[in-house]
């Protein structure tokens, strides 16, 4: 039997995909398990053995990228199809890829490329109700015959992830802290998802100075100004910038990565971010997560992790979900650096 699962593009959501993709891979432990994703959504899932085969959605025209796909599969003669992108591209793939049994959700006017097409949570007015992404997840994987999932998400490093942490951690001379705290202030959702770099600063140089931490301000390709800015606004020898201890600013240092990231969070003692995809490692490294939520539903990406403390502050105007906030950024403006220090402690104790 041939099972492809087609992965969501957000990384956070790929991670809340692990529970499903467990139970998929063990219930049908002799069929051989493709995944179907971006290359970048390869990294998330690197170290671990959750497929047999890849396809990779490259970039290009989007016709060429469907048909390209759609090639591969069948010439590996897919029996089942899980959605987990909500994508009508995905579920075009799978139609025309021949594959026999198509599992998702009817959105986007795809129901009749699917041959189980599930509905979305809905209220009383019929529209879409904040809901877990992972009990949406889960389900797909349940209507594919599995029993239930459950909500531990999980994720590898491997080892040239691990050496490229170790790099990273020899350079900070972390392994003199007794405590290392993770900062992520990236968010590729959109701005109205930053919580302000001086509040991080703010609260990096209270953790430096009044815990005696070692803090790693986390970043990616795009996100090296944001880290720098904010440890040069904390002005504490202890607060160091990811992207200063990385390539090409530190020639003897290894690249930014995914996988670097998921090994830095993983031996972290706590990550304080904003709601983007490294909140999700920390669940799946079962590490202790302060969540700074400003303009989602935190219902979206309930993650049922323990360890984790969500902050929001309710405003008249959110959550909005909008990408850009079109007032004065009051969701996350009013979310203090003290009660973000607060949460800290109370984790890190």
């Amino acid at each position: 039997m041939n099972i492809a699962a087609f992965l969501p593009n957000w990384i956070g959501d790929a991670v809340m995909a692990t529970p499903a993709l467990r139970a998929l891979r063990s219930h049908y432990a002799k069929a051989r398990l493709i995944g179907v994703m971006k290359p970048y959504v390869a990294d998330v899932f690197a170290g671990g053995d959750w497929f047999d085969d890849v396809v990779f959605f490259n970039g290009g025209p989007w016709s060429q990228g469907v048909l390209a796909v759609a090639r591969q599969l069948r010439q590996r003669h897919i029996d089942l199809v899980v959605l987990f992108a909500n994508t009508f591209r995905s579920a075009l793939t799978a139609w025309l890829g021949g594959c026999q049994r198509r599992i998702g959700y009817a959105r986007y006017g795809r129901s009749l490329l699917l041959t189980e097409a599930l509905q979305p949570v809905r209220d009383e007015f019929g529209q879409r109700k904040p809901s877990p992404v992972l009990d949406a997840y889960n389900l797909l994987a349940e209507k594919a015959g599995c029993p239930r999932p459950g909500y531990l998400m999980e994720l590898f490093t491997t080892s040239a992830d691990e050496r490229a942490a170790d790099q990273v951690w020899e350079q900070a001379h972390f392994e003199d802290y007794s405590e290392v705290v993770c900062l992520n202030p990236g968010a590729a959702f959109g701005a109205a998802k930053h919580w302000p770099s001086a509040y991080f600063a703010d609260l990096a140089r209270r953790l430096a100075g009044e815990r005696g931490s070692g803090v790693l301000v986390l970043c990616g390709p795009n996100e090296r100004q944001l880290a720098r800015a904010i440890a040069k606004l904390a002005d504490h020898p202890h607060v160091y910038a990811l992207a200063d201890l990385t390539a090409p600013t530190a020639p003897q240092g290894p690249p930014l990565s995914i996988g670097l990231t998921k090994a830095c969070v993983r031996r972290a003692d706590l990550l304080v971010t904003t709601d983007s995809g490294p909140r999700h490692f920390a669940a799946a490294f079962d590490r202790p997560v302060v969540t700074l939520f400003g303009p989602t539903h935190i219902e979206w990406t309930e993650t049922y992790h323990p360890r984790a403390v969500h902050l929001q502050k309710r405003v008249e105007c959110g959550p909005c979900q909008l990408r850009v906030c079109p007032l004065d950024h009051r969701c996350m403006l009013q979310l203090t650096p003290e009660e973000v220090y607060r949460a800290a402690e109370e984790l890190l104790h």
